[in-house]
């Protein structure tokens, strides 16, 4: 940073991090409001996943003050002025947090910067997935040393069985939930409104691939979100609640696709929701399942016959 005379400024204020001590931020509301949003795509989760079959070898790595190593363009540079308790302004000479565009703009030089080996060491904004081999684990270290990116030791894991992927844990053996997800799911108590009953299925939602028909467990309680409706909490409410937590917490581990293997598509349907299961054959001959897929009818689809006619 350094001082500003700007006719642009933005407040700074303190808020306490989860795990302790206090984070300066700032606020660019007015800043972020005129600023045209970037159209960079983000990274899909079952891209990343799906680069990671035949792996047994797997390392993490948390990029930290990643923003830091982008530099402003220099006449944009007295737009993110900032206000201080010292009655000075200060501006940024790199990229600061909370500016729109600031994360697609760091994701999109990861992207950038580890697209050659992206076939191994797929990104998402700060966090680099490294699969296969520890030669692999050098490439990596070798571009981010190039690019000056700094990775925060505490938060990475290197050459182990399993890692954290995006809210699951990918292994060799596959993928599988986030057991403190599964465990918060299981021991949540039956909503007693709508709102606790959308923060449940707000977090159930987030793991329906792992759950067999999940559209047609939550039907019941769906009807209970409708607009106007009054809540009532009866016996067929509780009875799929109590269904959608026991398939969570016996949930099975999903199988990394295999891109050189067939696929295989079971489906079925019932008179007010459809699902199938994407599965693929192992090299053991195992059926398996790669992810499901469900959800309710449309009101026009509920006429449709579940089968074609005879």
């Amino acid at each position: 940073m350094r001082e500003s005379i700007s006719p642009h400024s933005s407040p700074t204020f303190c808020v306490k991090k989860a795990t302790g001590g206090l984070r300066i931020v700032h606020a660019f509301n007015k800043l972020n409001d005129a600023t045209i949003p970037a159209q960079t795509p983000i990274p899909r989760k079952d891209m990343v996943l799906d680069t990671m079959f035949g792996s047994v070898i797997y390392s993490a790595i948390d990029l930290t003050d990643g923003f830091y190593q982008i530099l402003m363009r220099e006449s944009d540079v007295p737009l993110t002025a900032v206000s201080t308790p010292s009655s000075m302004l200060w501006e940024w000479l790199v990229m600061s947090q909370g500016l729109k565009n600031a994360p697609a703009t760091f994701n999109r030089m990861v992207s950038h910067v580890l697209r050659p080996l992206r076939a191994f060491a797929p990104s998402y904004f700060d966090d680099i997935f490294v699969h296969s081999s520890a030669e692999n684990g050098l490439k990596v270290f070798e571009k981010m040393r190039e690019n000056k990116l700094h990775a925060n030791l505490n938060k990475c894991v290197f050459c182990a069985p399993e890692i954290p992927v995006l809210g699951c844990y990918v292994s060799k053996s596959g993928v599988r939930a986030d057991p403190e997800k599964i465990s918060s799911i299981c021991s949540w108590p039956a909503p007693k409104n709508q709102t606790e009953l959308r923060q449940w299925l707000g977090l159930a939602n987030y793991l329906h691939k792992y759950t067999k028909d999940y559209a047609g467990l939550i039907q019941p309680m769906s009807s209970l979100l409708k607009k106007d409706m009054v809540w009532n909490w009866r016996p067929e409410h509780q009875d799929a609640f109590d269904a959608v937590t026991k398939s969570l917490a016996s949930a099975p581990v999903l199988m990394l696709s295999d891109t050189s293997r067939p696929f295989h598509v079971v489906c079925d349907a019932s008179d007010f929701a459809i699902g199938c299961a994407n599965m693929q054959f192992d090299a053991e001959g195992r059926e398996r399942v790669v992810s499901y897929q469900s959800r309710q009818m449309k009101p026009a689809e509920k006429n449709y016959p579940s089968v074609p006619p005879r």
